[in-house]
């Protein structure tokens, strides 16, 4: 049923971009610390070649996924077919936080549109790509993306969104190391 690959092909790239959701886990190195799962939508995901995939992270309540991919860099990302034939595939890597202020942050943020609220890139070089049956997965129709996120983030502004980060980003629930936002 399952089967692994050497790198993403074509095939599993264009499955990887029909889907309109997927899900990111990550763990911190701490044997009692909490492990994180989280879903993504939108325009937030990027296959950069076989080996790397990148994600724009957004303002969020928690800042988890950023703190472990820091700490320990490990990362899976798992995408689940909800409409058409069942699939599973996930990505098993060792990431990176790409800031805005790093130059690097702006060549990759290139591939996405420009969302208010981003706040980090998450890029990942792939060690494992994996797919595997999903005829568990349930049946569900696309109704369109949720523009909470971004009247939100947009309503705040650029000062707004730095505040709220320095609150509520500035440490994981593990109080690992999250984001240090620009300063005013």
């Amino acid at each position: 049923m399952g089967k692994s690959y050497d790198g993403l092909t074509s095939e599993l790239s264009d499955w990887i971009a029909a889907q309109r959701m997927f899900f990111v886990a990550t763990a911190p190195l701490a044997a009692d610390g909490l492990i994180n799962c989280s879903p993504k939508g939108m325009d937030t995901f990027r296959i950069l070649d076989p080996h790397a995939v990148a994600y724009l992270d957004l303002t969020g309540s928690g800042v988890e996924t950023i703190a472990h991919a820091r700490e320990n860099g490990r990362i899976v990302f798992m995408f689940c077919a909800f409409e058409g034939p069942p699939k599973i595939v996930r990505l098993h890597g060792r990431s990176e936080v790409l800031l805005p202020e790093s130059p690097e942050f702006h060549t990759v943020a290139s591939r996405f549109p420009a969302y208010p609220g981003s706040r980090a890139i998450v890029r990942a070089s792939l060690i494992r790509i994996s797919d595997s049956c999903g005829y568990g997965v349930p049946r569900y129709e696309y109704a369109g993306d949720r523009d909470t996120l971004i009247r939100w983030s947009a309503a705040k502004g650029p000062a707004g969104l730095r505040q709220y980060q320095r609150e509520k980003n500035a440490r994981s629930l593990d109080d690992l190391p999250g984001l240090t936002p620009v300063s005013d």
